[in-house]
């Protein structure tokens, strides 16, 4: 059930391949959410970790039946802003860009690096309300070390900070493409998640991502390329690990949002107020409603 008022702020939770589910959730109950963007990926879960609010979301599907292209990351975090949730731990399998990062270390970005093409999707505005997000930081700082702060204290390899490439997908790299990545020195890659944090921001979410690495992509000439089943060897290991992470930090959020991300739409609203379409400004009412 959505939180009662005098409650904090909730704490949303986007499963990636392999999270499916949080079993630590209590009080469970399952919201169908309707957006004006069209159905989420699932039903949300709502329940309680220890005593906050948490909403879960498996941006595949239970069963994962979504590919990463076909993910309405619009709904998603729309649903999540709609039941007040103001901070994000997005959980994402990923390939390592470098040797450092080996199966089963977890990363924690700091940077993307967009090789996206969708970008008409990417973003809540349009319609009549223009809006620019600052996103030169597009993960949450705080957010991103008290994860650190928690996986390091369950023993976890954890590296905190890099850069994520996010790729279209559903086909995995060229060894011509990953080798570029590599030389480049950046960090992980994966298909999903520079779209949610682009959304999270213009929705006033603080977010952060826990990169859980699967494999060497293709640029590790003398480990086997990337595949279905090399992921899915991981997989389990890396929801484990990611559950107690979540388990661990979500006693450690604040609960009043006052971070930089809360407020984010201070200095990116251009259109006057006065000029707002009124269909639009209703559709956006969640996001925009501190402005109204």
């Amino acid at each position: 059930m959505p939180e009662k008022k005098d409650e904090p702020p909730a704490i949303g939770i986007v499963g990636g391949s392999g999270l499916y589910q949080i079993e630590e959730l209590r009080d469970t109950s399952e919201l169908n959410i309707d957006t004006p963007f069209g159905p989420p990926s699932d039903t949300l879960v709502g329940g309680k970790i220890s005593g906050r609010q948490v909403y879960f979301l498996p941006r595949h599907g239970r069963g994962h039946r979504i590919l990463p292209h076909e993910i309405n990351h619009r709904a998603n975090i729309y649903a999540l802003r709609s039941l007040n949730v103001r901070w994000i731990i997005s959980v994402a399998a990923v390939g390592s860009l470098q040797e450092k990062y080996a199966p089963r270390d977890v990363l924690l970005p700091s940077q993307f690096y967009d090789r996206t093409r969708g970008r008409t999707v990417h973003t809540f505005f349009g319609e009549g309300i223009a809006a620019h997000i600052a996103f030169a930081e597009p993960i949450s700082t705080n957010l991103r070390n008290l994860l650190a702060e928690s996986a390091r204290s369950l023993g976890v390899a954890v590296h905190n900070g890099g850069t994520y490439v996010n790729m279209d997908g559903p086909a995995f790299s060229t060894r011509a493409e990953s080798e570029l990545n590599h030389r480049n020195g950046f960090d992980v890659i994966a298909m999903t998640n520079l779209p949610e944090a682009k959304l999270a921001r213009e929705a006033e979410i603080a977010f952060a991502t826990m990169a859980m690495i699967t494999d060497y992509d293709c640029w590790k000439v003398e480990e086997e390329p990337v595949s279905a089943e090399i992921v899915l060897s991981h997989l389990m290991a890396n929801a484990e690990t990611a559950r107690k992470i979540i388990v661990d930090v979500i006693p450690q959020i604040p609960t009043e949002p006052n971070w930089p991300e809360h407020f984010a739409l201070n200095t990116a609203l251009i259109t006057d107020r006065k000029l707002w379409p009124k269909t639009t400004t209703q559709r956006l009412k969640p996001i925009l409603e501190r402005f109204l």
